[in-house]
């Protein structure tokens, strides 16, 4: 009996010294990961498909489109806002999701792929930059000037070449992770591999957005993935908190 009680006693002890567990809310990152995989895509391919039409190649031309629905093009910026704000947590999530059956290729895909989304952020936005012409009465000379001086910059230069390769390269060698790791349907990662490097080479507003769909729906089997997993698969679970 008295043993029994020095036993408890230290399992106690233990316990305090170990002090409260915290709470877990891996359940509740998986989920939102999971609802956020197919948006970025999915937001982009709306942009592309209801934007009134495509630019001439040219800032004037890109000012007369938005001049004939600034309504459209303003709500635009919202969905556009979507897929800036969540395409790197939805290809990191891709990413963690293949990591452990392609550790390598999904490393390799996850930096060039984060790294041309972060240089993204460098290039203008000549609708943005049309509509708020428009909006301010600002001279149209002087904006077009603006938008051609913004796309010489070298530094826009490289951040767009840098895009490119994260978007082409970077997609395809995450969803060939994802495809090789098992962990979510074969299609997922073979829809990745197509859409990432082809999407922005294919002519006509309904065939790019068409493409960023078929990325979408693979980055959606990643979120599968996740809604499948124990929490124990998906990370380690929280510590405790000292007492």
């Amino acid at each position: 009996m008295e043993n029994e009680s020095r036993t408890e006693t230290a399992s106690r002890a233990a316990a305090t010294a170990a002090g409260r567990p915290l709470r877990d809310v891996r359940a509740f990152w998986r989920i939102l990961l999971a609802v956020i995989t197919p948006l970025p895509l999915f937001a982009q391919a709306v942009y592309q498909l209801l934007m009134p039409g495509p630019a001439g190649g040219d800032f004037a031309s890109t000012l007369d489109m938005v001049g004939s629905a600034q309504g459209t093009v303003g709500a635009l910026q919202w969905v556009g806002a979507v897929f800036t704000v969540t395409l790197i947590p939805a290809t990191c999530t891709v990413a963690w999701v293949a990591r452990r059956g392609a550790p390598r290729l999904a490393t390799a895909g996850a930096l060039l792929s984060i790294l041309g989304f972060l240089a993204s952020a460098l290039l203008p936005n000549d609708h943005l930059i049309a509509l708020v012409t428009l909006q301010g009465g600002i001279d149209q000379g002087a904006a077009t000037a603006l938008d051609q001086g913004l796309w010489a910059n070298p530094v826009v230069s490289a951040a767009s070449g840098l895009w490119i390769l994260g978007l082409t390269v970077g997609l395809a060698l995450v969803g060939a992770a994802l495809w090789r790791s098992r962990v979510a349907p074969a299609w997922a990662g073979v829809a990745l591999m197509i859409a990432g490097p082809t999407h922005p080479f294919i002519p006509g507003q309904v065939g790019s957005a068409a493409g960023l769909v078929v990325g979408a729906i693979g980055m959606a089997g990643a979120g599968v993935a996740l809604l499948r997993m124990r929490d124990d698969e998906f990370d380690l679970p929280p510590g405790r908190r000292s007492s």
